[in-house]
């Protein structure tokens, strides 16, 4: 009996995926548990496997399209069945209707199809599709079975030359040309000679001119005495720098026309529809708090020189804080879910992830009981894999909170949007040294500034001041946070 091959809901909240590759061709042999293709949620690229035996008799979508769940992609059946119907259906929006009979004929409905992710896991070995986790809005997910070497393992190093092999000599110089002799006039037209030691020789004014404006003086021929470079060296190579960048920006302009439009991505979407949900209908307030980073400083610093596997970022320190911090103000580790509030007993962390085309947020799971070298390890991991699209599903939900950390960028202060049904997020600018008064004495200390964005349906001001005082505590004290 035929098996038909839909778009499967491969995360919890993904509503249409674009097929990014074919791995299988019309008329090749299909075994259950094969992978036909990858496919982009909204959140990574994730393998959809076959559901049945066959052969691939019809593929009915491109690498590129975008298909709403439950969408029939391809047909699987025997060589001489006739699957005329079925792609008729298809033809006539049937695939939409969430029939997805992929296992021996049996129907399902599109709303079903992470079960049949589950389903797989049983029927074959082979399949690499994880079963997204079953909850309700808001419920925090149960964190995943820590598999053996859960670790990934360490990028290789570098290959080494074998013990005792010859190292390759260097190619022997050739002898410096002599110098020819300078032309008599006015040196107009010399070239630009090097000082001793191969250094250009410039004036101090050209080399000013020169670092204001991001020229390299080694691109230039000199005109001045000795060919020395000189300031209208430096205007004329501004000048001619300003020519070949409009001449540049003629040519795109004229091969690319004036505007060029980029596709949405499925994460660029869901993006897009969770912040508008965020932003338009919760009523939002923030908090900015300074606080002194001197001590995590010095704490990072001291847990470097003990090894690799101690190295913690401000990320990490501050993580782990806020962990803690929950720990005391339960009120803020809550979910909104309309008709109540939902105050959680365990602490899942959701840390925001840049990534090529947009953002993410895996989770750390109970992050109050990690140390904060595990807190360290576990959130490279999660960054790591979040830029390769290799996050599972129930990686990347279930978090009570977030943080969001651009310091890295030289932001010093910013805002950032809720992530529903979560009541906060702290947004973390960049630790800098300023000039403060430490008991009548100016003295320069490292300074952090957070601000938390809370929903005030559910933390009020002198809620989340209190939590951010606590949160402070702890970051100027951090041997709190060390164990």
């Amino acid at each position: 009996m035929a098996t038909k091959v839909v778009m499967e809901a491969l995360s919890p909240t993904m509503e249409e995926g674009r097929l990014v590759k074919w791995n299988k061709n019309e008329g090749d042999q299909i075994k259950s548990g094969d992978i036909l293709a990858e496919v982009e949620t909204d959140k990574a690229v994730m393998e959809l496997v076959a559901r049945g035996d066959g052969v691939l008799r019809k593929r009915l979508a491109n690498e590129g399209d975008a298909s709403p769940v439950g969408t029939l992609l391809a047909v699987i059946a025997a060589p001489d069945e006739n699957i005329d119907s079925i792609v008729g259906s298809a033809g006539a929006g049937a695939g939409a209707s969430g029939q997805a009979a992929q296992s021996g004929g049996a129907s399902q409905s599109a709303g079903s199809a992470a079960q049949a992710v589950a389903d797989t896991k049983e029927s074959t070995s082979k399949s690499a599709v994880p079963q997204a986790p079953a909850q309700s809005q808001g419920e925090a997910s149960t964190p995943p079975q820590q598999k053996a070497g859960g670790q990934g393992a360490p990028p290789s190093a570098a290959p080494r030359p074998a013990p005792g092999a010859p190292s390759r000599p260097a190619a022997p110089r050739p002898p410096a040309a002599a110098a020819p002799a300078a032309p008599k006039g006015n040196g107009s037209s010399r070239p630009a000679a090097p000082a001793a030691g191969g250094r250009q020789r410039s004036s101090p004014l050209a080399r000013r001119l020169a670092t204001e404006r991001g020229i390299q003086l080694g691109g230039i021929q000199g005109t001045g005495p000795g060919g020395r470079i000189v300031k209208r060296d430096i205007e004329n190579a501004k000048a001619a720098g300003v020519a070949a960048g409009r001449s540049a920006a003629a040519a795109r302009l004229a091969t690319e026309g004036d505007f060029k439009d980029v596709a949405l991505t499925q994460i660029r979407k869901t993006i897009a529809k969770r912040l508008t949900e965020s932003n338009g209908p919760i009523p939002t307030f923030f908090l900015t708090a300074e606080f002194d980073a001197t001590r995590a400083a010095e704490l990072r610093i001291q847990l470097a020189e003990m090894g690799d596997e101690y190295k913690a970022s401000f990320n990490d320190i501050v993580i782990k804080a806020v962990a803690l911090a929950l720990a005391e103000h339960p009120e803020v580790n809550a979910h909104w879910l309309g008709d109540k509030i939902r105050q959680f007993n365990r602490i899942h962390v959701a840390m925001a992830v840049a990534i090529e085309d947009g953002l993410i947020t895996p989770v750390l799971f109970d992050a109050d009981q990690m140390t904060l070298w595990d807190i360290s390890a576990k959130a490279r991991d999660l960054a790591g894999r979040a830029r390769e699209r290799k996050l599972m599903p129930e990686e990347y939900t279930g978090s009570t909170f977030s943080v969001s950390n651009l310091g890295m960028f030289g932001i010093d202060q910013f805002t950032a949007i809720i992530n529903p049904p979560e009541t906060g997020i702290l947004a973390v600018g960049r630790a800098e040294d300023k000039a403060v008064f430490v008991d009548g004495q100016v003295v320069m200390r490292k300074r952090l500034r957070l601000t938390m964005s809370c929903d005030h349906r559910a933390v009020d001001g002198a809620v989340g001041a209190r939590f951010l005082q606590t949160l402070g505590r702890m970051i100027e004290n951090p041997l709190m946070l060390v164990y």
